[in-house]
């Protein structure tokens, strides 16, 4: 079948119109899914053709407004709320394990929350506020709902988890502190720096999935573009995109920065999360909503690293995660 070509001006509405046929029957759980964020709209489209969109958030209120804005536009949609706070590893297993009660199999994840850009936090676990609800809570809540995920595939199906990162992941001193990943030093805490290891640690994780589930699992990364959403608005995201020069001195957009619209961020999720086109190339990194292999970063296409990664999570989460 003809697909139409993707890029950066390409909508997410564009992408699941393209992909219905695809959508149609599938169960997709899309977590951080706020109004006004690019998890939002990846929600909103693919509602519009599947059996279920799982939306999840650590706050109630604002996903029963996630619900009502998307069956305001596609009142038949499937949607079913999960409260998910993914910078607690005991909430992390409190909801996973609500998934697992559920009858249906989960056709695609899509690990899309992140934190907001703050001075040094711990939270309850006493890890850094962004690598935890950015990376480790989503690695344990990936290997805990796993077998829903691989109770989707068969013979002409192969599941898929998605991880929102971005092209930040090689920027600043590239690659992971691990060592700082397991114990957080507020001595040398920079926000954008934990920013960039968190979406280091999204690339490696998606090649690592791929590699360890041998073909049970496609995993995907990718980065939405620039975009003013929540994260860019709150915390210190407005002083740091500004010194990265994406923002001006009323902290709106420049013109410049070449930002992206909230639709056109998400499409590449969508890509990821249902283009067939992408089916023989698990692990691999997208871009304006095609594969982009070529922008990871030296330290993130090394398997040494998405190696250690890997077995670091295990560590601090205390559990293993295998096939």
């Amino acid at each position: 079948m003809s697909y139409p070509e993707f890029s950066f001006h390409t909508t997410a509405d564009e992408v699941a119109t393209a992909f219905a046929d695809i959508i149609r029957g599938k169960n997709v759980l899309i977590t951080g899914t706020s109004l006004n964020g690019i998890g939002f709209d990846t929600a909103r489209v693919i509602a519009k053709y599947a059996n279920l969109v799982i939306i999840t958030g650590y706050n109630a209120e604002r996903l029963k407004l996630t619900e009502e804005a998307i069956k305001k536009e596609s009142p038949s949609a499937n949607i079913r709320r999960l409260t998910l706070d993914l910078s607690s590893l005991a909430a992390v297993r409190s909801a996973a394990a609500e998934v697992n009660s559920w009858p249906e199999p989960l056709h695609v994840l899509i690990n899309n929350a992140a934190a907001q850009i703050t001075p040094f936090s711990l939270t309850v676990d006493k890890l850094e506020s962004q690598m935890a609800t950015g990376h480790i809570g989503p690695f344990l809540f990936t290997k805990l709902i796993a077998p829903k995920i691989l109770a989707a595939g068969s013979s002409t199906y192969t599941p898929r988890v998605v991880f929102v990162s971005s092209i930040g992941h090689g920027f600043g001193n590239p690659g992971v502190d691990f060592a700082n990943m397991k114990k957080p030093d507020a001595l040398i805490f920079k926000p954008m720096q934990a920013y960039f290891e968190t979406k280091a640690s999204n690339v490696l994780a998606a090649k690592e999935l791929s590699k360890r589930s041998k073909g049970k699992i496609n995993a995907y990364s990718l980065h939405p573009g620039g975009i003013f959403t929540n994260i860019m608005q709150k915390g210190d995201g407005p002083a740091e995109m500004h010194r990265l020069g994406m923002l001006d001195e009323k902290f709106q957009p420049r013109p410049e920065s070449n930002m992206k619209t909230i639709p056109q961020g998400a499409a590449t999720t969508v890509v990821a999360a249902f283009d067939p086109r992408i089916q023989n190339a698990p692990g691999s990194y997208l871009n304006d909503c095609v594969a982009a292999n070529e922008l990871v970063s030296a330290f993130c296409t090394d398997p040494a690293n998405a190696e250690k990664v890997w077995a670091t999570t295990e560590e601090i989460i205390g559990e293993k995660f295998e096939f």
